[in-house]
């Protein structure tokens, strides 16, 4: 059973930084795509970031480019994810999540795998 961890979520004044963690519990050897969404109350889970786990390619949500930065250590499993710059509008839950087929994916539907959240409240 897979189990990726996410942590690092807490109240951070607009402006600031913040850097999630996430870990998957097993060594995935099928892992093709990490990937960031969050999600508020009533409203759908968006993408946030994707990392491809082999290359490193990157992809962002137009909301968060040039503020948010995705990355991987593969000898940890980990993927993180720093978010400078922080807005009230980033407020919400973020997830982490795990692809096991080719391309980035940026829809919920795209990835199999995901933690349990970690609530990121920026307050203004």
């Amino acid at each position: 059973q897979v189990q990726l961890v996410e942590s690092g979520g807490r109240l951070v004044q607009a402006g600031g930084s913040l850097r999630l963690s996430c870990a998957a519990s097993t060594r995935l050897y099928n892992i093709y795509t990490m990937g960031w969404f969050r999600q508020v109350p009533g409203k759908e889970r968006e993408f946030v970031a994707a990392i491809k786990w082999s290359s490193g390619n990157t992809n962002y949500a137009d909301s968060v480019k040039g503020r948010f930065t995705i990355s991987r250590d593969g000898a940890k499993n980990t993927v993180y994810l720093q978010m400078n710059s922080l807005k009230p509008e980033d407020t919400a839950v973020y997830y982490c999540a795990v692809r096991t087929e080719y391309g980035l994916g940026t829809t919920r539907s795209d990835y199999g795998y995901w933690g349990q959240g970690t609530q990121v409240t920026v307050s203004s």
